[in-house]
C-alpha cells in the first residue's frame, strides 16, 4: 500500500459515519406497499423511521371523518418522531416504500453511533417544528393560489429536477393545503394559464417562471 493509500485509509477510519450509514447499520429494513399503513394514529411511539425509497404521508382522521395531512416525507427523511408517548398522526406509504426502523429506546446501547443518531433525531425534530410553523402560515394566511404555488415550488426545490413528479394525487394535495380537490384543480389551471408552471399529465410538472412563482409565494 502506498503512502497516499494509507493516508486515505486512515482518513476513512477517522471520518464519522453519516446519519444514513448509522441508520443502515442499526435499523431494520421493512417494505410497505402503496397505501399500506406504517403506523397508526395513537399507536405507541417508540420507533423512528427513515425513508430509503419511496414517499410517505402522515394523516390525522377527525371525529367527523375529515382528513388532515400533516406532512410528506421523501428519501432520506426521518419521520415518526414524537414528543409524547403516542403518534398523533398515522403514516402511510404513498408508493411502494423501503423503510428503515430503529427502536429509539435502544440507541443508548450503540455507543457513539447511538449518540450521533439521537442528535440527528433532535435536528429532525427542529426541522419538523419549522415546517409545522410554515404549514400553519400556509393554512391560515395564504390564498388558494398561493397555497398551491407554495406547494409546487417547495417540491421542485426539494427534488431539483427539470421536471418534478408529484408522489401524491390531487386529493392529498387538497387535504394538506386545507382546500377542496376542485379548488386545487382550478388553481393548477390558473398557474398554467399565467405561464408559471406547466403540467405534463396529472403528476409531472415543471416551473416555467421561477421569479413569478417566488413573488406569489413570498411570506
Amino acid at each position: 500500500m502506498t503512502s497516499s493509500q494509507m493516508a486515505l485509509s486512515e482518513a476513512a477510519r477517522q471520518t464519522p459515519p453519516t446519519q444514513n450509514a448509522i441508520f443502515g447499520s442499526i435499523g431494520v429494513r421493512m417494505h410497505f406497499a402503496a397505501g399500506e399503513e406504517i403506523y397508526a394514529q395513537e399507536e405507541e411511539a417508540d420507533l423512528v423511521y427513515q425513508v430509503i425509497h419511496g414517499s410517505v404521508r402522515t394523516t390525522k382522521l377527525m371525529s367527523d371523518g375529515r382528513r388532515q395531512i400533516g406532512d410528506f416525507y421523501y428519501e432520506g427523511d426521518l419521520f415518526g418522531i414524537e414528543t409524547g408517548l403516542e403518534h398523533r398522526f398515522s403514516a402511510e406509504a404513498l408508493a411502494d416504500c423501503e423503510i428503515l426502523v430503529v427502536k429509539r429506546a435502544a440507541l443508548q446501547h450503540y455507543g457513539e453511533d447511538g449518540h450521533r443518531l439521537e442528535r440527528a433525531i433532535w435536528q429532525s425534530t427542529a426541522k419538523a417544528l419549522e415546517r409545522t410553523q410554515e404549514h400553519l402560515l400556509l393554512l391560515g394566511r395564504k390564498t388558494a393560489c398561493e397555497k398551491v404555488a407554495s406547494f409546487l415550488l417547495d417540491l421542485a426545490d426539494r427534488f431539483k429536477a427539470e421536471v418534478t413528479t408529484l408522489p401524491m394525487g390531487r386529493q392529498d394535495m387538497a387535504d394538506y393545503l386545507g382546500l377542496t380537490i376542485e379548488t386545487v384543480s382550478r388553481m393548477v389551471t390558473q398557474l398554467q394559464a399565467d405561464g408559471l408552471v406547466e403540467f405534463c399529465g396529472c403528476r409531472r410538472f415543471k416551473i416555467k417562471h421561477r421569479a413569478g412563482m417566488a413573488r406569489l409565494v413570498v411570506t
